[in-house]
């Protein structure tokens, strides 16, 4: 096919078994990881985990992936919509509390196949960078029933010195005000979500400023949205070649983001500095 399925709309041909375009990916569905996950928000992991399915490939390519392993050097096992349609199957059977399905973009197709192969009853996850089209956001309407995107630029300059895409903010903003429209409300069963909006946001070194136009536009056009205000950034991927970003955040620049989350009446998570650490990065495989 030609592939126009992110906001890239690179025209690959994505049916060759080399990956063409920006993913690099082919029309296989390749993934690095199928398991329960605890180290997610506690309404999204709860006590028994989110079955979080890790894809390979990526449609924004951000330079500090702490997951370039997998999405950059596209580490993966390939499968077919009825392998994955297995793994959903295998996940709900070790009653984790929903299926959660991490940059996916790329594989929407096979995905709402496998979906249809087998859908699991538990609730499922689109956990993504925010750079989504609309369309895309569409299609997966009928099967989402939790968005957890981030939302990690406001500035289009610093979106494209870090991931090449300086049509980011747009792009997200509106990705992001789509599936609040998909799912209006936030639901739980007791402390579990079942469906809803969490909107990410990390903070980066250096860029409290972009942090703090995030938090911003969060609060004017997504009031009532949680927000998980991430600190766990540590040098990874091509950080090294970028001399703003080979350390970690402050607490200084944690506590001046976290200052403006609380002035504008923002809800939602705070992570310890602490879980800055590469030990909390997943194991991956291309054996699964």
């Amino acid at each position: 096919m030609i592939c126009s399925l992110c906001p890239r709309r690179c025209g690959a041909l994505r049916d060759a078994e080399k990956g063409e375009g920006y993913c690099k990916m082919g029309d296989t569905v390749r993934i690095a990881r199928a398991a329960p996950h605890m180290w997610e928000e506690p309404c999204i992991s709860g006590t028994r985990g989110s079955g979080t399915i890790f894809f390979s490939g990526c449609v924004l390519g951000c330079v500090f992936c702490q997951n370039s392993v997998i999405s950059h050097d596209l580490l993966g096992a390939d499968k077919t919509p009825e392998e994955l349609a297995d793994i959903f199957r295998r996940l709900e059977e070790q009653k984790v509390h929903n299926i959660s399905f991490v940059t996916g973009t790329h594989f929407i197709p096979q995905i709402i196949k496998a979906l249809g192969i087998y859908r699991p009853s538990l609730p499922i996850v689109w956990n993504c960078s925010g750079y989504e089209t609309t369309q895309a956001v569409d299609a997966l309407a009928g099967y989402v029933d939790i968005w957890l995107p981030d939302f990690k630029f406001a500035s289009q300059s610093v979106a494209e010195k870090y991931c090449g895409a300086p049509d980011y903010p747009e792009v997200a903003k509106a990705a992001l005000l789509r599936m609040r429209q998909h799912a209006p409300t936030d639901s739980f069963d007791g402390d579990i979500m079942t469906g809803g909006v969490i909107v990410r946001h990390l903070v980066l070194p250096h860029n409290t400023r972009n942090s703090i136009e995030c938090l911003w536009w969060l609060a004017e056009n997504m009031p009532d949205t949680l927000v998980s205000i991430m600190s766990q950034y540590f040098p990874a991927g091509r950080a090294d070649e970028f001399p703003e970003l080979t350390r970690r955040i402050t607490r200084r620049e944690y506590d001046k983001v976290m200052d403006c989350a609380e002035m504008l009446g923002i809800d939602g998570f705070m992570q310890e500095l602490s879980s800055a650490k590469k030990e909390y990065v997943p194991q991956f495989s291309d054996k699964i």
